[in-house]
């Protein structure tokens, strides 16, 4: 809708980002995201949507059974968050890594180190949309990976992210923090990632 596109336009003329086609989408809300997996779908004649909450996370822990895929230590080498770069953005109450990675807002995609799966950029960087609708927790949640919708009391108007960015601080990057906007919501922080459905 037309205020959507408005906030998305000032969001990224005034956030210092540098536009490019390495660096991730933004700006786009979880409506936005669901109009592209239909087109890009349509386009391809192949089935396209945003991962599961469930999903999600299994790519980002890749394996490890520990908060992150990297050791604590080593956020700079493996996630886009809030650093000691990012000082003249942050508030002064917000902790930071001890490290600096190099960027203040958005890094090009893959700069950082991958985790077991090959994949990059889970943690950090960008928050990214699921195709779940918010329940506070996850009592009676779906036992087979798939979206859990209205059942149990699920916000469809707000949905999940999952990942941090980097507007974060170190607390937030880790496989199973989680938060939720709004599906008209868009900002800066914010992206997606697109899964194949098999």
């Amino acid at each position: 809708n037309k205020k959507s596109e408005q906030l998305a336009e000032r969001n990224w003329k005034t956030s210092g980002f540098k536009q490019g086609d390495d660096h991730p989408v933004v700006c786009v809300s979880w409506n936005d995201t669901q109009a592209y997996v239909q087109w890009l779908s349509r386009r391809t004649s192949v089935q396209y949507r945003l991962p599961t909450e469930a999903e999600w996370e299994y790519a980002a822990r890749a394996d490890a059974v520990t908060t992150r895929f990297y050791k604590n230590d080593q956020q700079c080498g493996y996630a886009n968050g809030l650093d000691q770069k990012a000082q003249s953005i942050s508030d002064p109450g917000l902790t930071l890594a001890e490290c600096s990675d190099g960027y203040v807002y958005t890094a090009p995609v893959a700069s950082f180190g991958h985790n077991r799966f090959g994949l990059f950029d889970l943690l950090g960087n960008a928050w990214e949309w699921t195709q779940d609708c918010w329940h506070k927790n996850y009592d009676n949640a779906p036992h087979d990976g798939s979206a859990w919708l209205q059942k149990n009391d699920g916000a469809c108007d707000r949905r999940v992210v999952r990942g941090g960015s980097w507007v974060d601080g170190p607390q937030d990057l880790r496989s199973a923090y989680r938060s939720r906007f709004g599906t008209v919501n868009t900002f800066d922080f914010i992206g997606f990632r697109i899964a194949r459905a098999l």
